[in-house]
């Protein structure tokens, strides 16, 4: 059982790096996507080392510290509509031992998602600017894919560091 000094020091760390990945994110183009990835590992570390409740602090933390530091505010919409909460349905939806219980799971989330996302962005965000039209239908399997390759890499993640934290103790 870890030490409560211990999971207070892990939480400032992880809390410190998501903000960092994020800001990063918002100033790095091209790799934008990639830096929100990567600043969700540490909400999932942290419902490793300390449960869930620690992982809904780190969220909730890193929303509100990146709102308040990182300047482009819009650029965020990214963490805190998915990448960072993502850990947290993963591990709700990974309860269920049926691997294509956990996949379809996973699908339907990310495309109501979508769904909304797209509803929302061409009604509120892009209602006076002209985008390229995409067809909804090559967004959504555009961004399944994306879900599918994205959370097989965080599942090799969360499998690297669990084997390397067993090894340490």
């Amino acid at each position: 059982m870890r030490s409560k000094t211990f999971k207070i020091a892990l939480g400032g760390i992880c809390l410190a790096l998501a903000v960092i990945f994020m800001f990063g994110a918002t100033f790095v183009p091209g790799i934008d996507l990639t830096l929100f990835a990567l600043s969700s590992v540490f909400t999932v570390i942290m419902i490793i080392e300390t449960g869930i409740g620690g992982g809904l602090l780190l969220y909730a933390g890193a929303c509100i510290l990146g709102l308040i530091l990182i300047p482009g505010k819009i650029a965020l919409i990214p963490y805190i509509f998915f990448f960072g909460y993502y850990g947290i349905v993963k591990y709700f939806i990974e309860k269920s031992k049926s691997g294509a219980v956990q996949i379809s799971l996973k699908l339907i989330f990310f495309a109501a998602l979508m769904c909304l996302g797209i509803l929302l962005f061409k009604s509120v965000l892009a209602s006076g600017i002209h985008l390229p039209e995409y067809p909804s239908a090559v967004l959504i399997i555009g961004g399944t894919l994306f879900l599918l390759v994205y959370d097989y890499i965080l599942t090799f993640i969360i499998n690297f560091y669990r084997r390397k934290s067993a090894s340490l103790h």
